[in-house]
C-alpha cells in the first residue's frame, strides 16, 4: 500500500510539474522583428527570449503579455533594439504580465517611451540602458524605464539618457527598489510618482534638468504617495536646460534642482552627496495648481532632511526663483515655499507641515542654510513671498522600514 501511494504522489508531482522551460534565441537580421515579437507571442511561464550580441534594427514596438518570461541579452552594449527607424508603437516595449525579467540589453530612439510595463508585479529591470541619441530634446520619448500601476518593481544597474520626461519613473506602484542605475541628461532623473514604499539608493544622478523627484499629482487613480526613502545617491550638477514638452508637469521643473519633494508624506532624504545644484539642492514643495479634487492633498508632510553632504547650490537659479536671487534674496541648500493652506474641490484646508533637519554639513566650509518663501496659499505666486531662514527644529519622524522584495 505504501508502494502504490508513493507513486501516486511522485506522479502527482509530475504532473504538476512545468513543462521544461525553452530558449527561444534571437539574432539581429532582415527577420528579426517578426522573429522577435513571435518569440514574445509563443513563450510559455518559464521560458527565456535571448538577444544574441549585435544590432537588432527595428520598425514596430514590442509586447510581451506572458507571465513568467525572461528576456534577456548579452550586455548593454553588446544586445542593442534599435528603433530609430520605428513607425508603429507608442513605445519600444511593452510588458503587461507578472514575474518578468529584462536584463542585459539596451533600447535606442524609440518613439516614444524605451520600456513600460503596466500592471506588471513583480518585475524586475536589471542591467539596461536606454538612450536617445544627439543632444536632449523635446521630441524624444517621455520615459526611459517606466513601470506603473505593479507591485514589488526591482530597478538595478540601468542607465537612461535623454528622455523628455523620466528617465527611471515609476508611478501608481507600491514596494519599489530603484538602485545601482545611472540618470544623466534627462529632464528628470529619477521619479516616484504617487506611489508608496520606495527605496531610492546608490545611484547617480547627474547633468538633469532636476535630479530625483518625488511627487504627488491629483486626479490619477492611486493618490497619497507616502513612505519613500531617498539615500546614499550622488545627485550633482543637474544644469541641463528644461526641455520637457510644453504642458507637462516636469515643465515646471527648474533647472539645478538637486532633490524635489512635491506633496508626499513620510518622505527621508539622508546620506547623500548633493551639490552644484545651481537652483537649490533640495526643494520642498506643495502642488502649485488648480485642484478639483476633494480628496488630494496638496501639501508635503513629515519630510525628514538628515546626514546629507550638500555642495555648492543656488549659483544660478531658473524659473520664478531668478527673481529672488535678483532681489538679494540667497537661495539656500533647503528651500520650502512654506505653504501650509491649499484649496481643493473649492474649500480652503491647512495642515502643519512637519520639516526636519539634522546632522546634515556641507563641503563649503559653510552651514547648511534653509529658506521658508513664507507663500500664503499654494497657488500664490512667488511675488508674495515673506522670506524666513531660520532654520527648523529637529523633529521625531518615524523613518519607514526598509522595501523587502520577493523577487531581489
Amino acid at each position: 500500500m505504501l508502494r502504490i501511494l508513493t507513486m501516486g504522489v511522485c506522479l502527482a508531482m509530475l504532473a504538476a510539474a512545468p513543462a521544461h522551460a525553452k530558449t527561444f534565441r534571437i539574432r539581429p537580421g532582415p527577420d528579426a522583428q517578426t522573429q522577435l515579437q513571435t518569440a514574445l507571442i509563443e513563450a510559455r511561464p518559464g521560458d527565456t527570449v535571448s538577444l544574441a550580441e549585435g544590432r537588432f534594427e527595428l520598425t514596430s514596438g514590442l509586447s510581451l503579455d506572458v507571465d513568467r518570461v525572461t528576456v534577456r541579452g548579452e550586455g548593454q552594449d553588446e544586445s542593442i533594439l534599435s528603433f530609430t527607424n520605428q513607425t508603429s508603437g507608442a513605445e519600444g516595449l511593452l510588458v503587461t504580465s507578472d514575474d518578468v525579467t529584462l536584463r542585459d540589453f539596451a533600447v535606442e530612439n524609440s518613439k516614444g517611451d524605451g520600456i513600460k510595463s503596466r500592471g506588471a508585479d513583480r518585475i524586475r529591470y536589471l542591467n539596461l540602458q536606454v538612450s536617445w541619441a544627439g543632444p536632449p530634446k523635446s521630441t524624444n520619448g517621455a520615459y526611459g524605464v517606466y513601470p506603473v500601476s505593479s507591485q514589488d518593481v526591482l530597478i538595478d544597474r540601468v542607465t537612461v539618457r535623454g528622455a523628455s520626461d523620466a528617465g527611471i519613473y515609476v508611478g501608481q506602484s507600491r514596494n519599489i527598489i530603484v538602485r545601482r542605475s545611472v540618470a544623466e541628461f534627462n529632464v528628470a532623473g529619477i521619479e516616484i510618482e504617487n506611489s508608496f514604499n520606495a527605496d531610492v539608493h546608490d545611484n547617480a544622478v547627474t547633468r538633469n534638468t532636476g535630479g530625483i523627484l518625488v511627487f504627488d499629482l491629483p486626479g490619477l487613480p492611486q493618490q497619497g504617495g507616502h513612505s519613500i526613502r531617498v539615500f546614499k545617491n550622488l545627485v550633482e550638477r543637474n544644469d541641463t536646460p528644461n526641455f520637457a514638452p510644453p504642458g507637462n508637469i516636469v515643465a515646471s521643473v527648474p533647472t539645478g534642482t538637486g532633490v524635489l519633494i512635491m506633496a508626499n508624506r513620510n518622505v527621508h532624504v539622508f546620506d547623500n552627496a548633493i551639490g552644484e545644484n545651481g537652483t537649490a539642492n533640495v526643494i520642498v514643495s506643495a502642488y502649485r495648481n488648480d485642484i478639483g479634487d476633494a480628496g488630494y492633498n496638496a501639501l508635503p508632510r513629515d519630510i525628514m532632511i538628515r546626514n546629507n553632504v550638500f555642495g555648492r547650490t543656488g549659483f544660478a537659479p531658473a524659473g520664478d526663483l531668478a527673481a529672488l536671487k535678483s532681489a538679494g534674496v540667497p537661495l539656500p541648500d533647503v528651500l520650502w515655499d512654506g505653504v501650509t493652506t491649499y484649496v481643493a474641490g473649492g474649500a480652503p484646508r491647512n495642515e502643519p507641515v512637519r520639516i526636519s533637519l539634522k546632522d546634515n554639513r556641507t563641503n563649503r566650509n559653510t552651514p547648511v542654510s534653509f529658506l521658508s518663501l513664507g507663500l500664503p496659499v499654494a497657488t500664490s505666486p512667488v511675488t508674495d513671498a515673506a522670506p524666513d531662514a531660520s532654520m527648523p527644529g529637529v523633529l521625531l519622524i518615524a523613518e519607514p522600514p526598509p522595501v523587502r522584495l520577493p523577487q531581489d
